[in-house]
């Protein structure tokens, strides 16, 4: 049987078909939205995390650890290990800063020359914190630009100074730098709810705060998927240094992101298969219409009968109808969901991509529902009686 002759007996009825056609392109747009909306979303939330430094792991002292504190020998004996590929001491205080006469809360993080890549931060303006700046204790500072946009209104403000209150009195600080980083996009969603980020030299953040100590150290592995055997070795290696026992902790941000990548995944498959119960509704009016186009063709199905077809000839007729029928209909869902995921990826300015598995599996699953649900209306259509059905 020819695709021109089931799609002329398909369309026998317009109306009846195109509106089963419209129940399955529902289905499977919706799916294929899901999908490629959960795909691009999860794709962008790791990089996003990426850029905020999650691929790092950060040494802490325990929390029950009362004496051990974390300092440059700490350092130097993390960066001996072998795997280790770059280490950089952290500080960090919640303050408050002036500047044009406006009181803005910040989060202040004393960080050294290695800040753009533990961390991930870009020099939008001017440039980031180097070792001058350490070796002198310069009072500088980079900021990130949202920071920047809520005190003068624009991203662009090298060269201007502010106060910073730190060690219970306030600093001069001259702006070094404006700073792109992973969190700027969240900030700019969230900008009444964080506060600004602010980038100091660390030695100029213990000198105010009257420190020799760090707050956490921040260490970049030569491979970041390498065996978690290594977190245990830098653990053990610092408290065989320092001579305690479970002085320390090691957070491996990198896996906690494996984590939220796996339930994303499970929360799209599980919306995906969700919306996939529309298909089994779709199918439902796929028997409908093919029960209804038996009825009408009971004396055409008599005459082929008559004159030789068999069981399995009109059983195949009714069967592929009920197969391309679907398939049309998923065909326009496809399109339909391609087009609205990547206009909301235009709108929204993030990169577009599909999965192919995403297009596949939804065009499969129709044209599987069109088979199932196509079945009994053409076997059906096959056990027809010819005599019987001539008198229709």
């Amino acid at each position: 049987m020819t695709i021109t002759k089931t799609l002329v007996n398909i369309f026998r009825s317009k109306t009846r078909s195109l509106l089963t056609m419209a129940g399955t392109a529902v289905g499977v747009f919706a799916v294929v939205l899901i999908s490629t909306v959960g795909s691009v979303g999860t794709s962008e939330v790791s990089k996003t995390l990426i850029t905020m430094g999650v691929d790092t792991l950060l040494i802490q002292t325990a929390d029950n650890a009362v004496s051990v504190t974390l300092t440059d020998d700490d350092v130097n004996t993390v960066r001996k290990i072998d795997g280790v590929d770059d280490v950089m001491p952290l500080m960090a205080s919640m303050t408050e800063s002036h500047i044009l006469d406006r009181r803005l809360d910040c989060y202040v993080w004393g960080v050294d020359k290695s800040a753009d890549r533990l961390i991930s931060l870009t020099a939008a303006h001017g440039r980031l914190i180097n070792n001058a700046d350490c070796a002198k204790r310069a009072k500088v500072c980079v900021i990130d630009e949202q920071f920047a946009l809520q005190s003068y209104g624009r991203s662009n403000i090298v060269g201007k100074k502010m106060r910073l209150f730190l060690g219970g009195k306030y600093h001069e600080f001259e702006i070094a730098g404006v700073a792109k980083s992973g969190l700027s996009s969240l900030q700019g969603m969230l900008s009444n709810i964080m506060p600004g980020f602010m980038y100091i030299p660390i030695t100029t953040m213990q000198q105010l705060c009257g420190r020799s100590t760090y707050d956490k150290i921040a260490v970049k592995l030569t491979d970041m998927n390498a065996d978690p055997a290594i977190v245990t070795k830098i653990t053990d290696e610092l408290c065989r240094v320092n001579d305690c026992a479970d002085g320390y902790t090691c957070n491996n941000l990198l896996s906690q992101k494996g984590q939220l990548d796996d339930i994303l995944s499970i929360v799209t498959t599980a919306l995906s298969l969700v919306a996939g119960i529309s298909l089994v509704v779709s199918g439902i009016s796929v028997m409908t219409t093919m029960m209804m186009s038996v009825g009408e063709r009971t004396r055409e199905i008599g005459v082929k009968k008559a004159i030789g077809a068999k069981k399995r000839d009109i059983c195949g007729e009714f069967l592929c109808e009920s197969v391309i029928l679907t398939l049309l209909g998923s065909v326009a869902g496809i399109a339909a969901g391609i087009l609205v995921s990547g206009i909301g990826c235009f709108i929204a300015k993030v990169p577009f991509t599909v999965k192919l598995g995403a297009l596949i599996f939804p065009a499969l699953a129709s044209a599987a529902t069109g088979a199932v649900f196509g079945a009994y209306p053409a076997v059906k259509a096959s056990k027809l009686n010819p005599a019987e059905a001539l008198r229709f």
